[in-house]
């Protein structure tokens, strides 16, 4: 069995990467919301900033993915039951969930006129907000 100092150790590990993969979100959010301001306004299109967004999202999501499986196995290794914290895993399973559909949905992306970056943007926010939700479940686990 793992030592109880180095399990409360890795629950901090993982909420801080998890806070920092948060923080990379709002990032990416933002960069998103610039591209879909210049688009919507006809203005010139800014590419360091599109290709900086294209470049994130898979790598982000693979991020946000690797968080929430860390997170349950640790839970798994401390409590040896995957459901002790039933809405933060339910959060954290329905923010992968998001991640992958908006890795789909941003594949089908063609063009500025796309009907497909609406759910895009629509995806992209409620993962922002599933974030905020699971930061604050995971504080109070932790505190």
């Amino acid at each position: 069995m793992i030592v109880r100092e180095w399990i409360d150790l890795l629950r901090i590990m993982h909420g801080a990467y998890n806070a920092l993969v948060a923080l990379a979100f709002l990032y990416q959010g933002w960069l998103g919301l610039k591209i879909r301001k210049a688009g919507r306004s006809r203005g010139a299109k800014d590419f360091g900033i599109i290709k900086r967004h294209r470049g994130n999202g898979p790598v982000l999501a693979l991020l946000g993915i690797l968080g929430y499986v860390a997170g349950a196995t640790l839970i798994t290794i401390d409590k040896e039951h995957f459901f002790e914290y039933r809405v933060h895993h339910l959060v954290g399973l329905s923010i992968v969930i998001l991640l992958a559909t908006t890795f789909l949905v941003s594949r089908k992306i063609k063009g500025p006129a796309s009907p497909w970056r609406t759910p895009h943007c629509l995806l992209g926010l409620t993962i922002l907000g599933a974030y905020l939700v699971q930061l604050f479940l995971g504080l109070n686990i932790l505190l």
